[in-house]
């Protein structure tokens, strides 16, 4: 059923949150860059070569309201660390204002190892000068978890193995989650278009006990180490995209070879109103891809994708802001505690890069 039976009705009760400003719309596209999927090291490094030839020329014609280019986070999984290709990667990403951030495939894993995987990845990615801090100097990074089964909610316990996830990433210095949604895999939850801070509770009650990020509220759950920020990208029926002439497509945010991005397709992004409750002005479109692999990476390097940026531009009732992950988890905390200056003020709220 493409699990429509855990987020459609969800998804047809939710009520979109109604701007009266000027939409400021950030645009994230966050990898779950795997060079060495079905190849071996050599093939893995021809790959990081296209990248780093052909993104910056990809990007260079484009800016965003703030002057910025497109962005890109690569959310590079951690157990298959090289040094060897987290070099060219990290200077790609130094020269193109892009980012790096934590991926991580396990099965059947314990805390304890998991909790080693994940600083034995921040001590690995810190040596390129990647990663950011917070005010008080922590290390701390975002987060997708391979294969979607975050918080081990694979229907058949597949893909990780731990309840309680939620509490280990905060404690190790996650702070935000970037995994859904991940329609039509087993793993999509219930909560469905929205960001909101995910309880420490085993499986499926994290998404279900959780709490929506909102305006005015400061920094009540940030600090808290039971509770973790989910920024989602967008879920939802597109009618404009129908299997066999009948059925609507679903939207998930996937950038591929074979479902490119579009006009259209932002804009039903857009309608789904991510933002902070009470800051409904501000949206938030979270894009994911596998970029590292060959179908993909010719369609985010290529023409189409350079056709959708020339889209963007051409829109004129909005303000667009291309950012990292990073970025949009700082501009969330910003709009939490009422910042009302221009959004580019706020890239560095609350996360820096070192």
């Amino acid at each position: 059923m493409r699990a429509l039976d855990k987020w459609l009705l969800p998804y047809l009760r939710r009520r979109r949150p109604a701007a009266t400003g000027r939409l400021q719309v950030f645009v994230a596209v966050c990898d779950h860059f795997e060079p060495l999927h079905d190849t071996d090291k050599t093939g893995a490094l021809k790959r990081l070569k296209i990248w780093t030839e052909q993104f910056p020329r990809s990007i260079a014609p484009f800016r965003d309201a703030d002057g910025q280019p497109p962005k890109h986070t690569f959310f590079y999984p951690v157990e298959q660390y090289d040094r060897d290709l987290i070099t060219p990667l990290a200077d790609l990403c130094h020269a193109t204002g892009s980012e790096v951030e934590i991926h991580l495939h396990h099965d059947r894993d314990t805390p304890e190892n998991l909790l080693e995987s994940l600083e034995k990845g921040k001590k690995d990615l810190r040596s390129h000068g990647l990663l950011c801090e917070d005010p008080e100097g922590r290390t701390r990074y975002a987060y997708i978890h391979g294969n979607w089964a975050l918080n081990n909610i694979h229907p058949q316990g597949k893909g990780c193995g731990i309840d309680e996830e939620i509490g280990l990433l905060r404690e190790s210095g996650c702070y935000a989650d970037f995994t859904m949604p991940s329609a039509p895999s087993p793993t999509q939850t219930k909560l469905v278009n929205q960001i909101a801070y995910l309880r420490d509770l085993p499986k499926r009650e994290a998404y279900h006990e959780a709490i929506p990020a909102t305006a005015g509220t400061g920094p009540i759950h940030r600090d808290d180490l039971h509770k973790l920020l989910t920024i989602q990208g967008p879920l939802a029926l597109n009618w404009q995209r129908r299997s066999r002439g009948i059925f609507p497509r679903i939207e998930n945010g996937d950038l591929t070879g074979a479902n490119p991005p579009t006009l259209q397709r932002f804009r039903l992004a857009l309608r789904q109103g991510i933002s902070v409750a009470n800051r409904p002005e501000w949206v938030f479109v979270k894009y994911h891809t596998h970029g590292g692999i060959e179908p993909n990476f010719k369609t985010l390097l290529g023409e189409r994708m350079a056709k959708f940026h020339e889209s963007l531009a051409g829109c004129g009732d909005f303000d667009l802001h291309y950012v990292t992950a990073r970025e949009m988890a700082n501009l969330v905390h910003a709009a939490e505690d009422g910042c009302t200056e221009p959004p580019n003020e706020y890239r560095d709220y609350r996360f820096r890069l070192p």
